[in-house]
């Protein structure tokens, strides 16, 4: 299975990368960055100190403590976002189990659901579009609904469906097409076409 570290061979950069990119809104100081990776202090300092150097994090200072946070206006952020969301979490479960889970044409992510924002009204945190074992599927999504202690709205349907209500101009369809996602299985292009 991928990792992170396939790319990028600093574990602790990895680990603090997972850390801000599953939390995103969050402020994070030193110490409590060496609790949560579990790495020397000396080693999350340099990682930091580069992390800020190329614009992936910002500082602030707080009484005694520099806090950092994920900039916001880096380039790359939408990117490194849908990696974390593959290798962690609901999109590692989908990934991992995708050959219990039937025939999968298409695993998207909702956006917002990978980056911990509130979901919209009728929208979904997850679609998966093939022939899908709709037991292990719940049984897969309760499980991470105890991890990230929320909901996990999901919708299930066939290609043809898919074709079908893509073909009516179907607003529930178009509302998830036109939403920020991260494809976790297939093409992107064939899911638009």
């Amino acid at each position: 299975m991928a990792n992170l570290q396939d790319f990028i061979t600093s574990k602790v950069r990895v680990k603090l990368l997972t850390v801000f990119l599953s939390q995103a809104d969050d402020m994070f100081y030193v110490r409590q960055l060496t609790r949560l990776t579990n790495e020397e202090i000396n080693a999350v300092r340099r990682e930091l100190i580069h992390l800020q150097q190329v614009g992936f994090l910002i500082s602030e200072r707080r009484g005694n403590r520099l806090y950092y946070m994920i900039n916001r206006h880096y380039s790359f952020l939408p990117e490194l976002i849908a990696m974390v969301a593959k290798v962690q979490g609901l999109g590692k479960a989908i990934i991992k189990h995708r050959h219990k889970l039937g025939k999968i044409k298409f695993a998207v992510l909702s956006g917002r659901f990978a980056r911990r924002l509130p979901r919209k009204p009728d929208t979904v945190d997850l679609l998966l579009v093939g022939n899908i074992v709709l037991p292990q599927l719940a049984a897969l999504v309760k499980d991470q609904e105890t991890v990230v202690g929320r909901e996990i709205n999901y919708t299930v349907m066939t290609e043809e469906e898919l074709k079908y209500r893509k073909s009516r101009h179907d607003p529930f369809i178009y509302s998830i097409l036109l939403e920020s996602r991260i494809m976790l299985i297939g093409d992107e292009e064939e899911l638009l076409a």
